[in-house]
């Protein structure tokens, strides 16, 4: 007669075979528990290895400017909201290269044709030294003589002046730069009827000279009047030819990209 012992071990033998047997798939689960861990494990590392740049050089210059270096390069713009980037310090001893080089260099060709086709409208003044063509990092400016435009003391165009400012609104007409026509004066005071004192000279003189030009075909909204009466010398006011340079009026072709300050002769 079998054992109880025995029979009952067989009994627990039968029944962890048919409980193996009703649990075929059980790895599926041990398997898809070692595919979320390993996707987990490399969503880590990659969001690890991925580093903002904007913090990072904000990071970077702070510290090199906290320790007296230059920074090394500007901070995007894609920082977020409430970040503050340092300043971008351009290197001592390295010219700052300009984006626009190419439209600067364009605009100086162009401004150079015109400076030069009113040295040509101009060319007999310009030989007797009462007109002058200058091209600076502002525009082009011609300096023309009181005594070609104005009787002394007077605001209205002689009659003479009439066609040399013509030749030059001519030349203006089909551009589209900014002018400024400039009254200036000499020292010597002035109380007449008409103008009390050589700021109003100054300013009626160079509104004249706008009036003729809009009359020659020159948009207004390019022209400007300023009257700067004796502020502004070119020479001393202490001898008779110095006060004579002085009494003028210049026309500013403004720039439409400026650029660094130098002058250029017109040839």
């Amino acid at each position: 007669m079998p054992e109880p012992g025995a029979a009952m071990a067989r009994e627990r033998r039968r029944r962890f075979d048919d409980e193996e047997g009703d649990n075929h798939e059980r790895w599926v689960v041990s398997y898809a528990d070692f595919i979320t861990l390993l996707f987990a494990f490399f969503v880590v590392m990659y969001a690890l290895s991925t580093v903002n740049e904007g913090k990072y050089r904000v990071l970077s210059n702070s510290l090199l400017s906290a320790f007296g270096r230059q920074q090394v390069g500007p901070v995007p713009a894609d920082l977020p909201s409430g970040s503050v980037a340092p300043p971008p310090v351009v290197p001592r001893g390295v010219p700052m290269k300009p984006r626009n080089a190419e439209a600067v260099r364009r605009e100086r060709e162009h401004l150079t044709s015109v400076a030069r086709d009113i040295l040509k409208a101009l060319a007999p003044l310009v030989e007797q030294g009462k007109v002058r063509v200058t091209q600076t990092p502002r525009g082009v400016t011609v300096e023309i003589n009181a005594s070609v435009l104005f009787a002394p003391g007077d605001a209205r165009l002689s009659g003479s002046s009439i066609a040399a400012l013509r030749a030059v609104a001519d030349v203006l007409k089909n551009d589209d730069h900014s002018i400024q026509v400039e009254g200036h004066t000499d020292s010597v005071p002035i109380r007449n009827a008409s103008f009390p004192s050589n700021w109003e000279l100054s300013a009626v003189r160079a509104s004249a000279v706008v009036r003729l030009f809009i009359d020659g075909g020159i948009a207004e909204e390019r022209l400007t009047a300023v009257g700067h009466g004796a502020t502004r010398p070119v020479e001393s006011n202490d001898t008779a030819e110095g006060r004579l340079r002085n009494r003028r009026v210049s026309l500013m072709i403004l720039s439409n990209v400026p650029e660094e300050r130098t002058e250029v002769p017109v040839k």
